[in-house]
Order: C-alpha cells, then structure tokens, then sequence
C-alpha cells in the first residue's frame, strides 16, 4: 500500500504541475472532451442519479473538481514501446553504453519496467471523455424510453453541445414530460376458471390500480405476485410466461386501459401442441431419504424405515435419525396444496441444521389424479468435524492481537439432528497503553473453552408452535464457557453459561431470546490497579503531596530530594482522607477528587455475577456483501438481577456494608439496558456511497446496585465510533476526565460518511462523527458528567475528518484521521475548532468500515 500510495502522490503533483493540468492533453483535435453533462426536465435543472444512470456520454470523475485519473491517464505515454527503441537508437553509442553497462536480459528488463509503469498509469487513469455522437444519441434513446415507461408517453427529448475553449465542451439534454398517462378501466380475461377464482381473491393487492400514474415496472411486479398466488395455490405447472397485458389508449385523454390475459395451460408432446385448464395439486405423499448419497443411490435399493406423521422415512443402510426431528424441519406436508413457499423454506431449514449436503426435492406428478409425489433427498455430512482458525485483529484497546480457535462439531448427536460444538481459544495481543513500560510487547493474552449444544426446535415447557411456527426456523442452544485473560494488569477469569432461542419471521429478520445469560467475572489482580490505572494514582499523588498533610509513613523519599506517594499505601491514604471531615469542608475539590478515585477503583476490581435476559431484534435487508444501497437495524433490550431480586429477602440472602444482596459474597448486578442502532447506506452511482448510522443506549442501575457493570457501560471514541478522539478518552459529557478508561451508562452517537473511489483499490471518505456518554440515574453526582435534559445535548462533541480505504477483496485496511471540530470540555464560547489542527488530529488504523 505504501507503494501505491507514493505512486498516487507523484502521479498528482505531476499530473498538476509538470503538465501543467492539461485535460485535454490526449484528446485529438478534432474531438472535444466533455466536461459537464445537463439534464433539463420541463424547464428545471434535474441531478437525480436515475438519469445520469441512463446516459451512456459520461463525465471524466472529478475529486474535489478535478479529474485526477484523467490527469494520471494523460500521463501515460502512447507508442511506449516505439518511442523506448527510438530514444535507445537515436545515438549509436548510447545502445553501445548500455549494453556494456547491462546484460541483453537486464536491458530487456528495463525496457518492460518502463513499459510496465507506463501501461499502470493507463490501467489506473481514466481515458478522456470525449463527445461521441453515437452515445450521445443512444442516452437520448435511453432517456425516451425511460420516461414512456414511467407513464409520459408524449414525451419529448432533444440535445444541445455547447462548445468550450480549449477543446472542451458541454452537453444539455432537454425533455418534455407532457401529461402523465394513468390507469383507466381494468379487466381481465382468464381461461381457467380456478386461477379466475384466486386472482379474485387477492385482487385488492394488485400493483395496478385506476387512478394510478402509467408505470411498466408495476406491470412486471404484479406479473410476479399474480404468480407467487399461482403457485403457492396448488397450481403446480403455473408460470409467469402465461400471463400478457393489453393497454390500450386509442381514443381516450392521457388514460390507459389495461386487459390481463391468462389461457389456458399449453402441453406440448413431440410435435403436438394442445390447452386444457389448469389443475390445482396437492401432496399426496412425502418420502425422506436420510442416506441418500450418490454412491448409495446408485449402487442399492432403499428400504422404508419409519413412518411419523404421514411422512415416510427410506433408508438405503439404517436409519440414523429419530423421525420426529427430521419431519419437524420439513414444510412440505401431504394433503397440503402445492406450495414454492414450502419448498422454499424446506430448503432453507435443511441447510441451517448444517447436517446435510446440498438437499435436494423432487415431484413426481401422479397421472391418475392431480396430486405429487414429493421425494426429499439428504446426504449426510460426515458426523465429526474438526476445524482450526487463525486471525490478525485490531480494537480500541490494543494494537495487535493473534489468536486462533480450535474446535470440534459432533453432528446428531443424539439422533436429532443435534449438533454438539467444543472449541478452544489462545490470543496474544499488545495494549495501547500497558500497564508497565518495562513489560513485553505482547502484555495481553487469553485462553478459554466454550461448549455449543444446538437443538432444532424449540426446547420450552410449553407448546409454541401458534407463535414461533417451525417455518420460522426455531433453535435453541445451550451453551458454558470460561475464559482467563490477562490483560494489562487486573487480569481476570469469566465464566458463562447461556439458554438461546433463535428464530427468523423473514429472510431478514432475526430474533435471538436469551431466557438465561449468566456471567460470574472474578478479578485476580486487584491489587495492581493502580499499576494499571496511572492516570488516576498521578492525581491521587498530586492530592498526597500539595494540598494533604500527608503521613510520612505514607511517602517515599526520592533520591533527587523529592517525596511521592507510596503506591503500595494508595488504599490507605484513600480511606485516611474519606473520613477527614475537616479535609471535607476546608478542601472540597480535593476531597470529591479522592472520593471519585476509590468509588472508581472499587467498581472497576469488583467481582460481578450478572444473571440476565435479553432480547435481540436485526433487521438486514443487504442481498448481499457487495450490496451497497440497504438498511439496517438493530435492538436490544435487557434485563439483570431482577429475579434474583425477587427471592433474595425470601431466602434471606445477606448483605454487603452497601446493603446489597450478595451471593457468596459477590453483589449481584440488577440492571435495566437498552440500545438501538439503525445503518443506512444509499448508493449515490459511480462508486459514490452515502453512509449514516445512528445510535442510542441506556443502562440504568436497579434495586440491588447503584450503578451498572463496567463491561456493560458505554465508552465513546475510537476507529468505530467518535474517530476525533481516541477509544474512551471522550466525555462523559462535559468533563476533562484523565481517566484511562471514561465510560458512562447513557451514549448517543451519529455518523455520516461519504466513500468514494479513488485509483485502483484506494478508496476515500470524507465523516462527521457525533455523540458522547453520559451518567444518569446512578451514583455519579458530577454535574459536568451527567445528563440533566435537553440542555445536555450542548455536550454532544463533533469530530471531522477524512480518511483512506485499501480494498484487499477480503478485508479492507482503513486509515481515518480525526479532528476535533467541537470540543465540550471547553467553555461554551470556545467550543468551536479550538483543537482542529493536525496537532490534536486521531490517526485511526481500522479493519473494515467502521459501520
């Protein structure tokens, strides 16, 4: 990339300078190269990317009003080659210079280098743009064609090249709508008399309304759902090719009427051609071959092996599955109507029990009456499976990290299609800010185990079918884990154990329930908190040393003459001056100053045991990874410690010196916490994207705790969020904190980025990012840290920036810099660009876009 970059660089100067920014410098004389293009509809200039789509004369790209790529294009030369032999020729005694000085094949070499850069800039520019008249008169097609589509059917489009100095010019399209036509009298003509008798039943939803402006595309929409009725109504040998419009507007004002057509169904045998209605089919019969792998297919004959709930079980070997699991996945069910939908979903049920290879279903047509044969084919994978993953990360708080997962799946474990995951985990990382500068590159690492049992259904007391039908692809899984991280100085040891129900009403919708989440995080190093948290012990100091009368036996002598604070005696000192009532009243900053440092210290070494349910709701709508025009949105609610709560007077738990309830002398947490998150990308054509994100989270302490656990906070800044400071360095709200880690239980944020195509696989942007963190409703009491109102939202910070993208196909390198456009932790006049200057500037290194 670094390559590529200082190609970029010379390229842009030189393009500039020692050309001297001739666009036109390729272009030939007799040509004129284009630099704008118009679209004038019915008098007003119209920059919708919908027409510039359609034209096939486009504009060089510009960035920031240049063309850039035109300019690296220019700087290729044409006829390299001939003009490398002519300048190694034009002197006898030069080719005879080289030659003594290099090697045939190191003069070959050379010449392909300087043919290799040559052929770069051209791949990498943009040729120039010039009027072409034939593409100028197939946009004018395009744009005609456009419009009638869209009901202006009396439009009119014309063109006008507008010559320029310097072989430049620009092009304006002008088009007249006219009136619109709409939607008149509607009929239908259907041969069939059971497919008239379903049209009309779901008539109301029809894309094609009176009254409504002309639009080919509805015609095409309503094609589809006329067939998607068809054919989820039994009509098994229904397609789209059966149904025609007629529109017809002779003799009526700017009106169309509209004739849908259905005959009857076309058979075809040998050369033979005859109609007869069509028939609707239902299931007579599903068969469900478990073993049904290429090599038993062809080589045995398969035996019927069970039968559960009219779903018939063949085996070619035995039977390896309980038929209750299989048949519950299987939405094709006999007496049903044909139906694509429940092959469809069929199909994807069978996939995500990952227990098969490419599933497949076939009908056989009975001729006696109208009813199929529905055959289901599954090859088995193998039951065991091993797998080994390796990864390179980057995150907020460490600059590097390495870690590979090990793991093992036994698949139907207990005969129902159950699968059974272990794997294990290692990682070692390096800390942006570690606890010792003596200690080694790598001061963080982890070790864990989690163990994985999915079941296909839904695992609950109770019936739940009516409200999770099984099309929705219930699941549930049972899950324990442990981990052991040694961080950057507290070190700590996590166990979980989790009950998940996933289910998914749409393609892109899903639904995770977690009924029971338990956590139990045991800190081992509290001890080495302050080894940790510095910035904290150095205001702590600062307190021991000007403004305390400090113990001597708390302070160490320093060689140069110098006391400090014994760091071994910090908790001490913290309590020496929490009950120093005189202190209190003479000294109150330095007071509330200690006082934060030990509440601080106390939250962040305690031990937490979190017993939680939480609901999760996603809704994507991308088609997929390149897709780059979607939506998306996320919610979470969750809620901890009440049913704890709930039992502990019952069961007469005790109590901490805080009153709270404590279980083998750790308080548990009870909270109540909520985010929403919403992504909106929006395609803006030639490799333009606009990208938004919005997010808010609440988490407010209940009942058996005055404030949330730390690794349920908000924290603000970093790569993925406020990219103008650096992770947890901002807020909350309005404070200057020197906190190593600032987190809050309230956060808003807002984003809004512009990507755009560079050269090659570099990609730009230019981002707002905005929000910040707050407290509320806990026991934080600094009125510059909590949220009091909508008056809180003049803390909100802004950060700016622009940023750089390497698109390597299977990630993408991101380097963003920051800079502080809006301030809140100066006062109210000075806010604004203060800090906006490379000095103060966050150079962010990503993976990925940040959203």
């Amino acid at each position: 990339m670094k390559q590529t970059l200082k190609k970029i660089t010379v390229i842009a100067v030189g393009a500039c300078i020692l050309s001297g920014c001739d666009a036109v410098k390729r272009v030939q004389k007799d040509d004129l190269l284009l630099t704008e293009n118009t679209f004038i509809v019915n008098g007003k200039i119209n920059k919708s990317e919908t027409l510039s789509k359609l034209s096939f004369q486009k504009v060089n790209n510009k960035f920031l009003g240049i063309p850039f790529k035109l300019h690296v294009y220019n700087l290729a030369r044409p006829n390299k080659d001939s003009i490398f032999e002519s300048w190694i020729n034009k002197r006898p005694k030069r080719y005879q210079r080289y030659e003594k000085l290099f090697s045939k094949k190191q003069m070959e070499n050379i010449k392909k280098s300087a043919l290799g850069f040559n052929n770069w800039l051209r791949n990498t520019g943009e040729i120039p743009e010039v009027l072409d008249t034939l593409k100028i008169n197939k946009t004018k097609l395009n744009l005609e064609r456009y419009y009638f589509s869209k009901g202006w059917f009396d439009r009119t489009v014309n063109y006008t090249v507008n010559p320029l100095s310097d072989q430049r010019a620009s092009l304006e399209y002008q088009i007249f709508t006219g009136d619109p036509y709409e939607i008149g009298n509607k009929s239908t003509k259907i041969e069939t008399a059971v497919l008239d008798s379903i049209y009309e039943q779901s008539n109301n939803s029809s894309w094609i309304k009176k009254g409504a402006q002309f639009d080919i595309s509805n015609f095409e929409k309503e094609r589809s759902r006329v067939s998607f009725n068809f054919r989820n109504s039994g009509i098994y040998h229904f397609s789209q090719d059966y149904i025609r419009f007629e529109n017809d507007t002779i003799g009526k004002d700017n009106v169309v009427d509209v004739k849908m057509s259905i005959q009857n169904r076309i058979i075809r045998n040998g050369d033979s051609l005859w109609q007869q209605p069509f028939k609707v089919y239902k299931i007579k019969e599903v068969n469900i071959f478990t073993d049904a792998s290429f090599e038993n297919r062809n080589n045995l004959t398969p035996i019927k092996s069970a039968s559960f709930n009219d779903f018939n079980f063949y085996n070619f070997k035995k039977l390896k599955y309980k038929p209750k699991a299989i048949a519950n996945v299987i939405q094709i069910e006999k007496g049903n109507l044909y139906s694509d939908l429940d092959k469809t979903r069929t199909y994807r049920y069978l996939n995500a029990l990952n227990s098969f290879k490419y599933p497949n279903i076939e009908y056989i047509e009975n001729k006696k009456d109208t009813t199929l044969t529905a055959n289901i084919f599954l090859n088995p994978k193998k039951k065991y499976g091993l797998g080994f993953d390796f990864n390179v990360s980057q995150s907020n708080i460490q600059k590097i990290g390495l870690s590979f997962t090990s793991g093992v799946v036994v698949r139907n474990i207990f005969k129902g299609a159950e699968t059974l995951q272990v794997s294990v985990l290692g990682a070692v990382g390096a800390s942006k800010d570690g606890a010792k500068s003596e200690e080694s590159f790598f001061d963080i690492n982890e070790i864990g185990a989690d163990v994985k049992l999915n079941i296909p259904r839904m695992f609950f007391p109770i019936n739940t079918e009516k409200i999770i039908p099984k099309y929705m692809l219930p699941t549930t899984q049972f899950g324990v884990g442990f981990t052991g991280q040694r961080n950057i100085g507290l070190d700590k040891q996590t166990f979980n154990g989790r009950l998940r129900y996933n289910w998914f009403p749409k393609k892109n919708t899903t639904n995770t329930f977690d009924l029971l989440n338990l956590q139990y995080v045991r800190n081992l190093n509290p001890v080495n908190y302050f080894n940790v948290y510095q910035n904290s012990f150095n205001r702590l100091e600062t307190v021991a040393i000007s403004s305390y009368p400090t113990p001597d036996d708390f302070l160490i002598q320093n060689s140069n003459g110098t006391t400090r604070l014994d760091i071994n005696r910090a908790d001490d000192f913290m309590t020496l001056v929490n009950s120093d009532t005189n202190f209190q009243t003479t000294n109150t900053n330095d007071y509330r100053t200690v006082r934060n440092i030990r509440q601080r210290k106390d939250r962040l070494i305690q031990d937490n045991l979190i017993l939680a349910s939480n609901y999760n709701l996603i809704k994507d709508n991308r088609e997929n990874v390149f897709d780059t025009d979607f939506s998306i949105f996320r919610f979470k609610l969750e809620l901890a410690g009440n049913l704890l709560n709930a039992v502990s007077g019952l069961v007469d738990l005790d109590k901490n010196e805080n009153g709270e309830f404590e279980i083998n002398n750790v308080a548990f947490s009870q909270y109540v916490k909520t985010e929403l998150d919403y992504i909106k990308l929006w395609d803006l054509g030639r490799d333009n994207v606009l990208a938004l994100r919005t997010f808010a989270g609440v988490a407010m302490p209940l009942g058996n705790a005055a404030t949330i656990p730390f690794s349920k906070s908000f924290f603000a800044g970093g790569s993925n969020d406020n990219r103008a400071w650096t992770a947890y360095n901002l807020g909350p709200g309005r404070s200057d904190n020197n906190n190593e880690f600032n987190e809050a239980n309230l956060k808003i944020a807002l984003s809004l980025e512009h990507r755009y195509k560079l050269f090659g696989n570099l990609n730009g942007a230019f981002f707002i990012d905005a929000g910040n963190i707050w407290n509320v409703l806990d026991d934080v009491k600094d009125p510059k840290a909590m949220f009091t109102g909508f008056k809180s939202l003049n803390d909100i910070a802004v950060g700016t920036g622009i940023g750089l993208r390497y698109d390597f196909d299977f990630f993408i390198l991101r380097f963003d810099t920051g800079f502080k456009a809006y301030n809140p932790t100066y006062s109210i006049e000075n806010r604004w660009f203060r800090d906006f200057n490379f000095g103060n500037a966050v150079y962010n290194i990503g993976l990925n876009y940040p959203f």
